[in-house]
């Protein structure tokens, strides 16, 4: 499996070898010798989640300040940009942000270690994604930032429909006011 580091040299973009024929394809999507090779970290996943949504849909910025989650995001149909923002104030990256469009067609997934916020924003009519967590879900300890903070400034594709958010997501809170990792 093909890997490139971005910006956020802990933000990593996995490319798995396809092979394709007119009968359709197969690909390995994950190999955990494979995966702490690059990471050179040991993660045990405990969670696979499934999600669909509409064109428009932008998720996030959602991260968990206890029992903080890795997320390993892939798209089976459809098409989003993908973001993480290093929200871990000892970083230099801190308060940095990097995004990728993956997609069902380019087979992409997107390592977003603990100590990252995560979100989405539906490009296509509908995408789905599918994402192994380093941890459990905690909704007590679920956090959002806000989707457009100046402070991190998020360059979000434009689209033809206007975003739809959650309740939940439309008051995030700005980083300024975050709880953040150490």
């Amino acid at each position: 499996m093909r890997h490139t580091l971005t910006t956020i040299p802990d933000v990593i973009v996995f490319e798995p070898r396809v092979f394709e024929d007119d009968r359709g394809f197969f690909l390995e999507s994950f190999n955990q010798k494979s995966f702490e090779q690059v990471t050179r970290q040991h993660y045990d996943f405990v969670q696979d989640n499934h999600s669909k949504s509409s064109q428009g849909v932008l998720r996030g910025l959602h991260y968990q300040i206890q029992q903080p989650q890795g997320k390993l995001v892939r798209v089976v149909a459809g098409v989003v940009f993908d973001i993480a923002v290093d929200i871990r104030r000892s970083s230099p990256n801190f308060g940095a942000w990097v995004g990728e469009v993956i997609s069902s067609d380019n087979k992409k997934q997107m390592w977003i270690p603990p100590g990252f916020a995560h979100g989405f924003l539906v490009m296509s009519d509908s995408a789905e994604l599918l994402y192994k967590t380093t941890d459990f879900y905690a909704p007590n300890h679920e956090r959002c930032l806000s989707w457009n903070d100046p402070e991190i400034g998020i360059e979000w594709p434009e689209l033809d429909v206007p975003f739809q958010l959650s309740n939940k997501d439309k008051q995030g809170i700005s980083l300024a006011h975050a709880e953040c990792f150490a």
